[in-house]
Parts: structure tokens; sequence; C-alpha cells
């Protein structure tokens, strides 16, 4: 099937690992351009190596948690390609296990700054060129805890279902002309699980390796009974940044392997 998506410029932040690096690999192979952005400099120049030297990419690394770093890091991304996207996706977060006592106002702030504000800021970065060229696909990740928060993320979890409000409602202010949506992945095998300190080690105290923990624990919820892949989360999102979800906006996509019971 055609995406439409060749020589089409795509900003991915958070594009280093996971998600968004595997995102990018997916864009690449659909012939758009790369504007990548992440805080990891080495492994975001591993994601610009890896889509290979046919595909035009520029990298900026930036600490998308300020106002600055995201105006910085999509300036220096974009410059490649007149300063202009025809794709953002809105990827890059942060979550840590801890629930309410744990968190102080700083942690409250450091975490919707990096979740939630980065993408507000990067839209607002974006959306003028859009309107101007009368097209754009924006895809913001957020997560089924954006509708089953949970207590041991309470910070995280808040985050996403502003993400999913934001969704919503740029949706109804853009159209006709660009296109909002969001996708909603359940747990993902990534660093956001695998790093030291993260979710796996959190339910791996019980003696169990973090990866059966993990497993463990999903299966019990899941009808899938497994985490999903990067490439799982990915394949989603450039299907809704392409001109296979035309008439798609305003919609939260839920790949969680049915771990949202909700109608």
């Amino acid at each position: 099937m055609e995406t439409g998506l060749a020589t089409k410029t795509v900003v991915i932040t958070g594009a280093a690992s996971g998600i968004g690096r595997a995102a990018a690999l997916v864009f690449a192979r659909e012939g758009a351009n790369l504007a990548l952005i992440d805080i990891d400099a080495d492994s975001l120049r591993e994601t610009a190596e890896e889509a290979g030297p046919e595909v035009r990419s520029a990298t900026a690394t930036s600490d998308l948690s300020t106002g600055a770093g995201v105006t910085d890091g999509l300036t220096e991304a974009l410059a490649p390609f007149g300063g202009r996207a025809d794709v953002l996706v809105n990827n890059v977060g942060v979550a840590l296990p801890r629930g309410l006592d744990a968190l102080s106002d700083a942690d409250w702030d450091a975490t919707l700054q990096l979740n939630f504000f980065s993408y507000v800021r990067a839209i607002r970065h974006v959306i003028p060129s859009m309107r101007a060229q009368g097209s754009g696909a924006i895809v913001n990740v957020a997560s089924d805890l954006g509708y089953q928060p949970a207590p041991h993320t309470l910070d995280y979890s808040i985050s996403k279902t502003a993400i999913l409000s934001l969704t919503k409602a740029l949706a109804r202010g853009e159209g006709p002309s660009v296109r909002v949506n969001a996708v909603a992945p359940g747990p993902v095998w990534t660093p956001l699980w695998t790093r030291a300190g993260g979710l796996a080690q959190a339910l791996g105290a019980s003696g169990m390796s973090p990866r059966e923990a993990v497993e463990r624990a999903v299966a019990a919820q899941l009808p899938l009974a497994r985490l999903a892949t990067p490439l799982e989360i990915a394949n989603v999102i450039v299907f809704l940044a392409s001109d296979l979800a035309s008439y798609v906006t305003g919609s939260v996509w839920g790949v969680d392997g049915g771990g949202v019971r909700s109608l």
C-alpha cells in the first residue's frame, strides 16, 4: 500500500532508542526524511546510521525538558529541510516507579516538563508551517495508563492523560488541514522498563529476573500475554502519519495487547 510518506520530513523526539528509534527506521523504509532529536547523542547517531546512508537525516542533541531545548533541538534538526515539518511524532518521555508520598513538587514538574510540555512546545514549533502548507500530521505517544492510571507511576500516568486531552482538543482546533492523533501503548520492552531503576527492576524484587517478573505480571492481565515490541508500536505511528489514515483525526489508537477493558 502507498503511504505517501516518501520525501516527507518527519520529526521524532526521543529518537535514540525504543519506540522512537523503531519509528525512525519504519519511516526511513517509506522514504521519509528524518529530523531526529534526543538527549543521548551516541544512541541518536546510531539511529541515524541504522536508517541507512540513502536516507536524508539530521540529528540534534537537546534536553527537551526545557523550552529552549525544544526550540533549539527542532530548529537544528529541521534546518536541512528548510525549517518545516510534514509529520511530528512526539515520543520523548520518562517513567519512574514511585507513588504519591515519594513525589515532590520538583518531581511532578520535571515529569510534566518532559512528558507533556515538550509535546506542547514541539507542536507550537511545527504548527505554523503545517498551517501554511495546508497539511500535516501529528502523532502523540501516550499510554494505556492515560486511561487507567496506576498508583506506582502516578506522575507518568497523569502526564499521559493530559496528552490524550491535548490530542482531542488540537484535532478539533487544527482541522481540516492538520490531523492530530495519539497511540496508547501498553507495556513495551524498551529502556523505560529495562534501564537500571526502571519499571522492570521494581517488579523483579521478588527473586525473579526483571523480564520474568514483567512477563508474569503482563500475562495475568493481557489477552496477548506478552509485552509489545517497539516495532509493533512504530507500525501504528507510521500508519497514523500516512495517507492511509487520511480520514483519521482526534483518535487514540490502543496498541496495548487488549489491556484496556473499557468500551
